[in-house]
């Protein structure tokens, strides 16, 4: 059986994809970094890589192999983590992501507090899409992260407790033109640029019905404070749950528009996603139980949202 040293070689050579790179990366000189490649490949009895190559290329076989080293060694990390934390929360790494909406509120304010009582715990966030957030958990890049979950249905591969729900809105900076000529109609909205984070496909599939755009957003970004910039600085419209526009609106820097679109924004759908079957590090679950607190707190705080006309 190879050893985790040569999955590590490799799968550094597979990224940096240059054979002298890579040997400064895991610190073997070059002819080393080689001897392991090719020890591997003779336990394995594959060819890994492409030859001649002016680069790494890598053959069917080894791209397999790539997959599985990673999660191999994700493993591997993970078990190390996990023992190195045992009943001592002073050392270690958490690994989490999270999508745009839960980033620009409730992560954060987590993470502070986290932070504060765990203050060596190293921790790596990932701000990403759900698809991706999935994708990553289960190739063991993740322990866990908050993202919208309406897609997931009943997922044997995952594990979600669903969190706080707040409604969705339609938010522009203050002094739009819109502001001021409600009731508004749709087709009043249509000559504004639309901007949002990637939408879950029934939300995709009804604007589209309603707007009548095969592409219903016209700036399509999953970096939420580059929207509130856009919005605050442009005519352009984003839609977002309430709580992560609240302060901005009852403070005055953004408005709230009732358009019927709005009702497309639904609610929030926020859930805490790890995987099935498997325990978490003392840190995700210190993280975990932490998040679910500071989530019921916030929404006891956070006022209702009700349309604010302007005046």
């Amino acid at each position: 059986m190879n050893d985790l040293r040569q999955l590590r070689h490799f799968v550094a050579l597979a990224e940096h994809g240059h054979f002298a790179r890579a040997a400064t990366a895991v610190n073997l000189s070059q002819p080393a970094l080689s001897r392991s490649i090719q020890a591997l490949e003779s336990s394995l009895d594959c060819q890994l890589l492409e030859r001649p190559s002016r680069g790494v290329s890598l053959t069917a076989h080894g791209q397999l192999v790539l997959e599985h080293a990673r999660r191999l060694l994700a493993g591997s990390r993970a078990l190390e983590n996990a023992v190195s934390q045992l009943g001592n929360l002073q050392a270690g790494e958490l690994r989490l992501g999270c999508g745009p909406y839960p980033a620009a509120r409730l992560i954060p304010q987590t993470l502070g507090q986290f932070s504060g009582s765990f203050p060596k715990v190293r921790v790596q966030l990932l701000i990403d899409d759900w698809r991706n957030l999935r994708r990553r958990l289960l190739n063991d890049e993740l322990e866990l992260y908050v993202a919208d979950i309406r897609e997931y249905g009943a997922d044997p591969q995952l594990c979600v407790t669903p969190l706080q729900q707040y409604p969705g809105v339609i938010f522009c900076r203050p002094g739009h033109p819109l502001l001021g000529k409600e009731p508004l109609e749709l087709n009043a909205s249509l000559d504004y640029p639309l901007a949002g984070t990637s939408l879950p496909a029934a939300i995709n599939q009804a604007m589209q019905t309603l707007t009548g755009r095969a592409h219903p957003l016209t700036i399509e970004c999953d970096n939420f404070m580059v929207l509130k910039a856009l919005v605050s600085a442009s005519d352009a419209l984003s839609m977002a749950p309430w709580d992560v526009v609240a302060e901005e609106v009852l403070s005055g820097s953004l408005a709230v528009l009732n358009l019927p679109l709005e009702r497309l924004a639904q609610s929030s759908a926020y859930g805490l996603v790890s995987r099935s079957g498997r325990s978490l590090s003392p840190a995700a679950q210190a993280f975990s139980t932490l998040l679910q607190e500071v989530d019921q707190h916030c929404a006891a705080l956070l006022p209702a949202h009700r349309h604010q006309s302007s005046r």
